[in-house]
């Protein structure tokens, strides 16, 4: 595929580095020479010197019929208006990193529609939902935010007979912006349908908002799992992302920000979590907050070496479980030697995000869901003479292996219904097994594509 990457900082690179290594055209955009000459000693690729946030430049990036046009450079506006530009001058799709908050927060303004992008990235924010994800169910897939950030993912484990327990799915009744998604049995994953049954053992997948959820989830778990105690060590745009998922009965969760200011920003944002003004590198910070008996002790203070001395010295004090966010590539090896139990790189999330844009047709990302069953979740585009459009959900001729979790239209995401009707221009988030991938494409592609 031919990708433009506008922006050759630390992420740039690194994503132009792993394209490059899977055979993809590559151009880069920057306009720091020095940046652009490094880039074009080390790899493969053709350079451009100039602001991504110029036509001209953009222009002779050759951005006119790209694949995928991807704006990661140091500054939220200038990845906005790039991305934005990129698409109206032919590029299929496009994203931009974001750092604010306030740009992916539907609330206030809709960005992403606005200027016609194609999906906000927020590094920090996916680091975070990586970080959650091994906290909640270690190794597995365990929470997902998607559609948006609007809807979620949630993953538990079935431990004890309940009422829900051994009765067709279609008896259950569920809110109306909730479904069971997927079941894991004997080491095996599959989607959910209306006659499947829960047992004990099964680990299910449900998707909704996270209210509805907490709600779905009592009754297959009569008794609540032992709360958790999370300590986060930095209260900066992953640290909060990261409260904000955890932040439920589930877990009791404690943030450490030595800048005052920043704490008070914390506690107005977050309902549950607790926020102590402290420096997590001190060793008598830490033992006044009790750390020694913390669950999971994670380091996100957004300076590597900061991230590495807190977790090292939570480890000391027995904390049982120690993440950390650690960025640069050379400190990989180390990480494990001192005690970390997982380290997320944020490189390397958001490179596997970005690989899941790299697709043709209807399809606008797939993310694999979890290895065992070859499921994956897949947002595809709804476009005009799709049999798709034709009826509403309940008569459209999907497999039994695929799932329709969300429909994202203008300004708002819904669990749709069996009587909603898809109309041109929507996004639909689907789970959807390998076997049912091709059936699943036929009916969003429009006849004759």
């Amino acid at each position: 595929m031919r990708i433009v990457i506008m922006g050759a900082g630390m992420v740039g690179s690194s994503i132009a580095n792993q394209l490059c290594e899977e055979g993809h055209s590559i151009t880069v955009v920057d306009d720091d020479p020095e940046k652009t000459r490094q880039v074009n000693e080390e790899l493969d690729v053709r350079v451009v010197t100039g602001s991504a946030a110029q036509s001209s430049v953009l222009f002779q990036a050759d951005i006119l019929g790209a694949d995928l046009g991807l704006a990661v450079t140091g500054n939220d506006e200038v990845n906005m208006i790039a991305a934005s530009m990129a698409k109206a001058m032919g590029a299929r799709r496009t994203i931009a990193r974001v750092y604010a908050p306030v740009f992916r927060d539907l609330s206030t303004f809709d960005y992403q529609r606005h200027f016609g992008i194609d999906r906000l990235l927020s590094i920090e924010h996916l680091s975070a939902m990586e970080l959650a994800r091994e906290i909640r169910h270690p190794g597995a897939v365990a929470v997902e935010n998607f559609a948006r950030g609007e809807l979620e993912m949630q993953e538990l484990s079935v431990l004890q007979a309940t009422s829900a327990v051994g009765r067709p799915l279609r008896d259950l009744a569920f809110p109306a912006g909730v479904r069971l998604a997927s079941i894991f049995r004997n080491g095996k994953m599959t989607i959910a349908g209306a006659e499947d049954k829960v047992a004990i053992g099964d680990r299910i997948t449900l998707i909704g908002t996270r209210d509805d959820i907490d709600d779905v989830r009592k009754i297959f778990q009569d008794r609540a799992p032992p709360k958790q105690g999370i300590v986060i060590a930095g209260g900066g745009e992953t640290g909060y992302h990261l409260a904000r998922v955890l932040e439920s009965r589930r877990f009791s969760v404690l943030v450490m920000e030595k800048d005052r200011e920043r704490c008070e920003y914390l506690a107005s944002h977050l309902k549950h979590a607790t926020v102590v003004n402290a420096d997590a590198q001190r060793r008598a910070s830490l033992e006044e907050e009790r750390i020694g008996s913390a669950d999971v002790f994670v380091g996100c203070t957004g300076e590597d070496e900061d991230s590495i001395m807190a977790c090292v010295e939570a480890r000391e004090l027995g904390a049982a479980t120690i993440m950390c966010v650690v960025s640069r590539p050379d400190y990989a090896n180390v990480v494990s030697k001192l005690g970390i139990d997982h380290a997320v790189s944020p490189r390397i999330v958001v490179a596997r995000q970005i690989l899941g844009f790299l697709n043709t047709g209807v399809v606008i990302s797939r993310t694999p869901l979890a290895g065992e069953g070859g499921i994956e979740i897949l947002e595809i585009e709804v476009v005009e003479g799709a049999p798709a459009t034709e009826h509403v959900l309940a008569k459209l001729d999907l497999p039994p292996q695929c799932l329709i979790g969300a429909v994202i239209r203008e300004n708002y995401v819904v669990v749709p219904g069996a009587d909603e009707r898809f109309v041109p221009g929507d996004t639909v988030v689907a789970m959807v097994g390998q076997s049912a991938f091709e059936q699943t494409l036929k009916t969003f592609s429009a006849e004759g594509a």
